[in-house]
């Protein structure tokens, strides 16, 4: 069981941000037995998911097919395919895990990702659409100066998405590694490989459908996990409180369990990280991107709407799981106990991230188990895909075709640099991937929500809805946003002092997202009231017809003309 807690808890580690995930390094993990059923699986789904890349390749021949799957994308798929590329493995493993500890506090990342969706559905979707063309670039570039304005969207972009993959990387070469005993490099390697051959010849359709399978496995998993945990741990009367009665009986915290303020006590810090976890995920560029893979803006909200159900009842199953997890895991006869050599306390084997994993060997049996770690990866290969075709974009659309061509490119070629973009990108995430396998890597979703929160959410959302903005304005909060989140990350506790052990932080708090999205406002609104110059003036009187566009979508057909 020690090779896979250290699997999985890198996986943890390398997504869920935050003071209950953030100490401590990833340990060395040693080949061991092979886990058949989890294997057979695997191997299922890369199949599986192969058949779809080649089937898309055939789909696939203009700019458009490559980047929004030729906008052909129902409302209902594109939800399902959100929440196939928001739903981690982190979610699954580590909120579980959290509430087998913490109980009810256990919820609080829960919410402060779910809380986005609403901002994102009534607030962004159908603006982006109607505005935009592939990237969110397009939409903050709308009315400004094309060449700075694309370049700080796509280096935000391209900043997100490194930190994303590298954590990411880790988790999926941790993963592999245990399950066909190869060693981590040849693990990791195999990861890169299958994200090139997705991107590179599906381009958004084959992402899309890799992503939906995801989602359906997970969901179906996690379904079986939950309401069997149920049943079992409540002798059939499936009373959920029932299941909570239990849970605080057998809990070590008792009746605490079932309250909030646990987990993060200071106010500053649960503010700070509502505010990362809810706008960060309006600033993640590979979500913003499935926005243009639909028909019309509509369809763009319905897919938020059946996005946000989706992860909802997901949050709620993992709630399950982890009260689950301690009627039946916890009780020291369960067999799933162990001392712990470090506190000679009792502890969950493998340790509280194992918490969905040892439930599933508790109601199923191996062979739940090894579905659980296949979908695990799976999980991840799905969310590593939308990274990657992110990040290409950000590269060959914004980059390549608008800023060094000045928008004087061959559509073919565009697509030509998208692809070496996605080799490259997929090398860079293998060196990565290997570069950070003994690292603690908590600290960078840390980094990556707090960056999309400052850095893309500000300007994106001033873009739509301030019309004084102007491109100083919006490059002067912009970046603000960037290096600050960054800086504050570095000197705060989880850099400063627990990775690189410099002593005494320089930044007090661990989440940073209140004072750097504070900033990027700030720096937004004052740079674009003191300026006086006649562009500026020009693109305060542009937003007019801009806003027209954006509600409406008058002109909004297909591919936004410049």
């Amino acid at each position: 069981m020690r090779l896979w807690q250290n699997a999985l808890t890198a996986i943890v580690l390398s997504l869920v941000a935050g003071a209950a995930l953030a100490a401590g390094d990833m340990g060395e993990v040693k080949k061991q037995a092979v886990n058949i059923p989890a294997i057979v699986m695997f191997l299922a789904f890369v199949a599986g998911t192969l058949g779809i890349t080649y089937w898309a390749a055939q789909r696939t021949k203009t700019a458009k097919d490559f980047y929004s799957a030729g906008g052909g994308i129902t409302g209902f798929q594109n939800g399902l395919a959100i929440a196939g590329d928001y739903m981690s493995a982190a979610s699954f493993l580590g909120i579980s895990g959290l509430v087998f500890i913490n109980g009810y506090d256990g919820l609080i990342y829960s919410v402060g990702w779910l809380v986005g969706w609403p901002i994102i559905m009534f607030l962004m979707a159908e603006q982006l659409r109607n505005l935009g063309k592939y990237t969110y670039a397009d939409v903050v570039s709308y009315r400004f100066q094309r060449v700075p304005m694309r370049t700080m969207a796509a280096t935000g972009s391209l900043v997100v998405v490194v930190l994303y993959l590298i954590g990411q990387m880790v988790g999926a070469g941790k993963l592999i590694q245990v399950l066909f005993g190869l060693d981590y490099i040849y693990a990791v390697t195999i990861v890169g490989v299958l994200i090139i051959l997705y991107v590179t010849f599906g381009g958004m359709l084959a992402t899309t459908w890799v992503q939906i399978i995801k989602a359906c496995l997970l969901l179906g998993g996690a379904t079986f996990i939950a309401f069997g945990a149920l049943h079992v741990a409540t002798e059939g009367s499936w009373s959920p409180e029932a299941l909570f009665r239990k849970a605080t009986e057998i809990h070590a915290k008792k009746d605490a369990l079932m309250r909030p303020g646990v987990l993060v006590t200071s106010p500053i810090e649960a503010i700070s990280l509502g505010l990362a976890l809810m706008f960060g995920t309006a600033g993640l560029p590979h979500i913003l991107m499935r926005f243009f893979t639909v028909p019309n803006a509509t369809e763009a909200r319905k897919s938020v709407f059946y996005a946000t159900g989706f992860i909802g009842y997901f949050y709620i199953l993992t709630f399950l799981i982890g009260f689950g997890a301690i009627v039946l895991l916890m009780p020291e006869t369960s067999g799933y106990m162990v001392t712990d050599p470090k506190t000679g306390a009792l502890a969950l084997k493998g340790g509280q991230n194992m918490a969905a994993v040892q439930l599933a060997s508790a109601v199923g049996g191996n062979l739940l188990l090894g579905f659980i770690s296949a979908v695990a990866f799976a999980t991840i290969l799905a969310v590593v895909s939308g990274l990657t075709l992110a990040g290409a974009s950000a590269i060959s659309h914004d980059l390549y075709a608008n800023v060094w061509a000045h928008g004087n490119v061959d559509e073919q070629q565009e697509v030509r640099v998208s692809k070496m973009a996605t080799v490259v990108l997929g090398i860079i995430a293998i060196l990565l991937g290997i570069a950070f396998e003994q690292q603690n890597v908590a600290y960078l979703v840390g980094l990556t929500f707090a960056v999309a929160a400052s850095a893309n959410f500000p300007i994106l959302i001033m873009s739509i809805y301030y019309g004084k903005m102007t491109t100083k304005g919006a490059l002067l909060g912009g970046w603000l946003g960037l290096v600050t989140s960054t800086l504050f990350v570095i000197l705060g506790p989880t850099v400063w002092t627990d990775v690189l052990k410099f002593g005494a932080a320089i930044f007090p708090f661990k989440n940073p997202a209140l004072f750097s999205m504070i900033i990027a406002f700030v720096g937004i609104w004052l740079g674009s009231i003191m300026d006086n110059s006649e562009q500026g003036k020009r693109e305060c009187e542009s937003f007019e017809a801009q806003d027209v566009r954006c509600q409406t979508g008058i002109g909004a057909e297909g591919a936004a003309s410049h």
